[in-house]
């Protein structure tokens, strides 16, 4: 544990050249910065006020009231639909929906609880979201609804059945209503596409909702939907979550099924990688929501076992160590671990120890190679909905005339043989760089270690913007295939930029409710969502 402990808070120093080349792009980046400030100008249009205090709700809370009929099914149906359109043209979050099926249904669970067939507790245990609303992402599928993943090819495609964290939740009593936004095939993190266009941020519509469940961060951020659900295989729960100024929680590797995803992980590490979790606005959801998708696997994470704040280890880490091509760490974002330390350290008389992990430097070469398999199924086949391999510089040149694909799909795709091949030397160190990071972290965190760590180094860029900071995913992406479980929690008051700011929580693996009781003390002091007062 010695030895572990000293590589994780020793790192090397940066060489000259590094030091240079991230000078560089620091500068680059203020420059570009510069530029998108001049041409975005000030916000316009409000976002239309919250009025209706059924909003405001937990889902937790909403489904207490549904059954102990306070309020009805049907009210709070109509409440969020109602929200969506006052939202939507402003934001274009929800890009399918099936309001006449859910408001239907609705009435059923109204009727259901009237009829007497359960107690309020049988309800409560076997039915804990009875006639709550819910949404998911369009490659999360939902039967009778859009699965095209935001690529043009399935921009008719319906699926079929439900996919199995959906099937979940609905045998819970949830309904299924509207459909949110993605970057194309999912595998960028700004929520953009040639079948559904762009989706803009509650706060500032002007910035980026992050991607891929960027839609679904926004939908949430703007109060038009109790809970969703999202997925994460570099930070596509978290960083939405971040930018949007609610909760997202990536589980543990393999705890939840992804089956019923577009496109679905090649391999059985890939699908260790992508982790399918809840997005939400209050942090006592997170746990009842985990506790349903992970089904037969939820008794491995031991949800119901207290977590005592004051017997935890906490430590902390301010930013990457100088990762190539990745941003500095926002000073509101630092601020915001300074306080989370001092309320710990304060009110639990704990020590909150600051650490360097080396390798988080090299967060984006790890995630790149550990992606890398064998399958054949490569970022050109995907764009190609997996039937055939598209060619990106055909279609590039196509794209001037009228595209098909998004410009970062295809810059994705023509980088992708350019990284670290499957099976290389390279990809045989980072890989053996990996496994060696994740025992040390392993031993460091035990069973009831956290690590506070930021969730993105920046708040929610320009549209855009991202294609010049494209390496700062990095943040999330290593956390993904470490295999932990990570919570992205808000600190409510929003920095100066007039934006969420907030911090993820890093737990070992299958310690999923260390980072939820975590989250739950944050919100309790710092706030959690904070509502969208500013205009865009």
């Amino acid at each position: 544990m010695e030895n572990a402990q000293c590589a994780l808070k020793d790192p090397r120093p940066l060489t000259v050249c590094m030091k240079f080349t991230n000078w560089a792009f620091h500068v680059c980046s203020m420059l570009v910065r510069f530029v998108f400030q001049l041409y975005y100008g000030k916000k316009g249009e409000k976002m239309p006020p919250i009025s209706d205090p059924i909003l405001l709700e937990s889902a937790s809370s909403l489904a207490k009231k549904i059954r102990k009929q306070e309020l009805s099914s049907v009210q709070v149906m109509e409440a969020f639909i109602k929200r969506i359109y006052d939202v939507n043209s402003l934001l274009n979050c929800m890009v399918d929906e099936r309001f006449k099926e859910a408001l239907l249904e609705a009435k059923a669970a109204d009727d259901l609880i009237k009829s007497g067939k359960y107690t309020e507790m049988q309800l409560a245990t076997e039915k804990p979201f009875l006639g709550v609303a819910i949404s998911t992402k369009d490659c999360i599928a939902v039967k009778g609804m859009l699965h095209t993943s935001g690529l043009y090819s399935r921009r008719d495609y319906r699926a079929s059945e439900d996919a199995d964290a959906i099937a979940l939740m609905r045998k819970a009593g949830a309904i299924p209503f509207a459909l949110t936004n993605v970057s194309e095939v999912c595998m960028w993190w700004e929520s953009n596409n040639i079948v559904h266009g762009r989706t803009r941020n509650p706060y500032d519509a002007n910035r980026i909702v992050g991607g891929s469940s960027g839609g679904e961060g926004c939908i949430q951020g703007a109060a038009a939907s109790p809970f969703g659900l999202g997925s994460d295989i570099g930070g596509s729960i978290r960083m939405p979550a971040f930018f949007n100024g609610v909760f997202g929680h990536k589980p543990s590797k393999n705890v939840v099924s992804n089956k019923g995803q577009f496109p679905q992980p090649f391999t059985e590490e890939q699908n260790s990688f992508l982790g399918t979790g809840p997005l939400v606005r209050h942090a006592e959801d997170l746990k009842p929501i985990l506790k349903i998708i992970a089904g037969e696997n939820a008794k491995t994470l031991n949800l119901d076992e207290p977590v005592d704040l004051s017997q935890l280890k906490y430590f902390y880490q301010e930013n990457d160590g100088g990762g190539r091509y990745v941003s500095q760490v926002d000073e509101d974002i630092v601020d915001g671990i300074h306080r989370i330390v001092k309320h710990l350290k304060t009110k639990f008389n704990v020590p909150v120890k600051q650490i360097q992990i080396e390798e988080f430097r090299q967060s984006a070469a790890l995630w790149f190679a550990n992606m890398k398999d064998d399958s054949g199924y490569g970022f050109e086949r995907q764009l190609g909905n997996l039937k055939t391999s598209i060619n990106p510089y055909t279609e590039m040149l196509k794209w001037f005339f009228g595209a098909k694909h998004t410009f970062i799909g295809l810059l994705t795709a023509m980088l992708d043989k350019a990284q670290c091949q499957y099976g290389s030397p390279k990809y045989h160190h980072l890989v053996k760089k990996r496994n060696k990071l994740r025992a040390e972290m392993e031993e460091l965190l035990g069973n009831n270690g956290v690590l506070i760590y930021p969730t993105h180094p920046t708040v929610a860029p320009y549209h855009i913007e991202p294609l010049f900071r494209a390496i700062n995913f990095s943040y999330t992406g290593i956390v993904n295939v470490l295999g932990f479980p990570a919570t992205s929690v808000p600190l409510g008051r929003l920095g100066k930029e007039g934006l969420p700011i907030g911090v993820q929580i890093i737990a070992n693996c299958n310690q999923d409710r260390l980072c939820l009781a975590v989250a739950e003390e944050l919100e309790k002091a710092f706030g959690g969502w904070a509502r969208p007062e500013i205009s865009i």
